[in-house]
């Protein structure tokens, strides 16, 4: 796979990609870059199975809420795909098919719980193909009806991306010294990323910025991915652990935070990877702004506060061990919650795709998610 260091000024993508859709003689594909072994190496994941797209979401090859939203939509097409080319030339009916639909969709809704964009794609592509149950289309173009879904699932993410980044490129002055925690970027959407995006697009526009990317223990998304990600468009970054943000915030001139979400409830409450909550209090603390840049369709209206949104236990390795090589006490107990609840009186702005929201976010959430096609 080739990674290119300058993305064309203006463009909408990085220059590379997350996830895409591929077809050939052997039949559809999933296609990913395998985050797990980011910076490393850039390996690109073919996969043409159901059960290894849910496998690639629970192992982290594929992160990210709206990469992973992107990525479970691909798998619900591809095993419609599979399933009837598996069955060319049997009397293959629609209900059969709508029933191996559903079972992918369960397959794929037991691999993270917390990003709710997981379950907002797969919801979307099961309405899809219920909305045409009453037609009389042959299995093989419900397969190609759902593989559009997806694909416009991707296109919109990645124009949402773009629109994120322009909306929250304008919080952003000449000269700014920014910082993120995990990763945000292209790697984890389709297109330009959420928190990262207006940070490119700025960057492309020419302010001049310096980000300080926060490691992201126990995982290192920021330190594998993010800085990764900013080395590739050239903008100068300063990687830093966690512990070290209050320091910086209080002696490194850092104007504002920008960070992502996996989930925001109706008032506003966000989870995003752990840690985040220390820095929103931080910089709350220090006067600095937080952003929270997501599109709608993480925004979920059904749960009223962040004390309703599950959080998703990990693998205790995770944090015991770093990149395989053991750092605790064999048989310490270990405590790995992949995600935090920022409350909402620390978030200055949500920055969507259709609007930035500013308190009182159980109004402006709302309104914005009204002019949004919500499942």
């Amino acid at each position: 796979m080739s990674v290119h260091n300058q993305p064309q000024e203006g463009a909408s993508e990085p220059g590379w990609k997350t996830v895409w859709w591929e077809e050939d003689e052997q039949g559809a594909a999933v296609c990913l870059v395998d985050q797990s072994v980011l910076p490393q190496a850039v390996v690109s994941l073919h996969l043409r199975h159901e059960q290894q797209v849910a496998d690639a979401i629970t192992t982290l090859k594929v992160r990210g809420a709206p990469a992973i939203g992107v990525t479970a939509a691909f798998g619900m097409a591809l095993a419609v795909c599979r399933f009837v080319q598996e069955h060319e030339g049997t009397a293959l009916t629609i209900v059969e098919i709508m029933a191996h639909l559903r079972a992918a969709g369960k397959l794929l809704g037991r691999t993270r719980p917390t990003a709710v964009n997981l379950f907002w794609a797969i919801e979307r592509m099961l309405q899809r193909a219920e909305q045409v149950t009453q037609q009389s289309l042959s299995p093989q173009q419900l397969a190609r009806l759902l593989r559009d879904e997806a694909l416009a699932i991707a296109a919109e993410d990645v124009a949402a991306c773009l629109s994120m980044g322009t909306l929250g490129a304008s919080l952003i002055k000449d000269g700014d010294i920014l910082l993120t925690h995990c990763n945000a970027g292209a790697l984890a959407t389709a297109g330009l990323g959420t928190a990262l995006a207006p940070i490119y697009v700025a960057h492309r526009a020419g302010k001049q910025v310096h980000v300080f990317v926060d490691e992201t223990r126990p995982v290192l998304q920021g330190a594998r991915l993010t800085a990764w990600e900013l080395q590739q468009e050239q903008i100068p970054l300063t990687l830093i652990t966690d512990n070290m943000a209050g320091h910086f915030m209080r002696s490194g001139g850092i104007n504002a935070v920008f960070v992502g979400a996996d989930r925001i409830a109706a008032n506003g409450d966000v989870a995003n990877k752990i840690g985040t909550y220390s820095v929103a209090v931080l910089a709350h603390a220090h006067a600095i702004p937080f952003y929270v840049v997501a599109p709608c369709s993480t925004i979920d209206l059904a749960i009223p506060s962040g004390d309703h949104i599950p959080i998703e236990q990990r693998n205790p390795e995770e944090v015991s061990a770093v990149r395989g090589a053991q750092v605790a006490p064999v048989g310490v107990r270990v405590a790995n919650p992949a995600f935090d609840v920022t409350p909402h009186q620390y978030v200055t702005a949500i920055i969507t795709e259709k609007g930035i929201a500013r308190p009182p976010y159980d109004v402006s959430l709302g309104q914005i998610c009204s002019e949004h096609n919500t499942i």
